[in-house]
């Protein structure tokens, strides 16, 4: 295994802490319908379902991205990151966004599976399985991160068309939410979350995002891995 990618992307450095937001897409939620009400979740969640991206799961920039053996394809989320830029301990929503250095583009790569009830690590934290844009836009630059459009395209073709608008915690909530049971470092990435409809990205084939205001990030053709003998 290569060492994982460091992200010196003046002043920010991201630290390669990425946290993942579940069910806060409106869909997401939606989706499960009336199994929310029934063991083991047994109500819609009252505070973020989090999960981690752990350093080994980082691409580095132009890195292809890795389908595990026995994988045929993996879950391609694509999702506005919220980089952090000064520590968020109990802070509100009015402060929260003073926390917020600015914005990237994130995808989580992972292996497709319907519990989101205390999310796997071996479907959510595969190598090679997370990639960070390598630019960071200042929060200044974008007006409203809650009002911007997502678009995902695999080999040229539009599959996903979706938005940061009406999530359940919008950014700063999340944010204030988030840091309310845990600390938020300089660098941390926050992931806003994924549309339940997100498309699969099988070997062989590239893809690239675009979210408004911060650009596009390109990921190469996939690579299968081979099975250990």
């Amino acid at each position: 295994m290569p060492p994982a990618p460091t992200f010196d992307i003046p002043p920010y450095r991201l630290s390669g802490t990425v946290i993942g937001t579940l069910l806060n897409h409106p869909g997401a939620l939606a989706a499960l319908g009336e199994a929310v009400h029934r063991p083991p979740y047994q109500a819609p969640p009252r505070a973020p379902v989090l999960y981690l991206k752990p350093r080994n799961t980082l691409l580095a920039p132009g890195e292809p991205p890795r389908l595990p053996a026995r994988v045929d394809a993996m879950v391609l989320g694509a999702s506005l990151g919220i980089v952090i830029g000064r520590s968020a301990c109990r802070v509100d929503e009015r402060g929260a966004m003073d926390c917020v250095a600015g914005y990237t583009i994130v995808v989580d790569l992972h292996v497709p599976h319907a519990d989101v009830y205390r999310p796997s690590v071996r479907f959510r934290a595969r190598d090679a399985s997370c990639a960070i844009s390598g630019e960071v836009t200042p929060r200044a630059a974008v007006v409203d991160p809650d009002r911007l459009a997502v678009t995902v395209r695999i080999d040229g073709e539009v599959v996903q068309r979706t938005g940061t608008a009406g999530m359940v915690r919008p950014v700063a909530r999340l944010v204030a939410d988030i840091s309310e049971f845990m600390t938020l470092g300089p660098g941390d990435v926050l992931l806003l979350g994924i549309a339940p409809d997100a498309p699969l990205l099988r070997a062989g084939q590239a893809a690239s995002i675009d979210i408004e205001s911060l650009g596009r990030l390109l990921l190469p053709a996939a690579v299968a891995e081979r099975e250990a003998a």
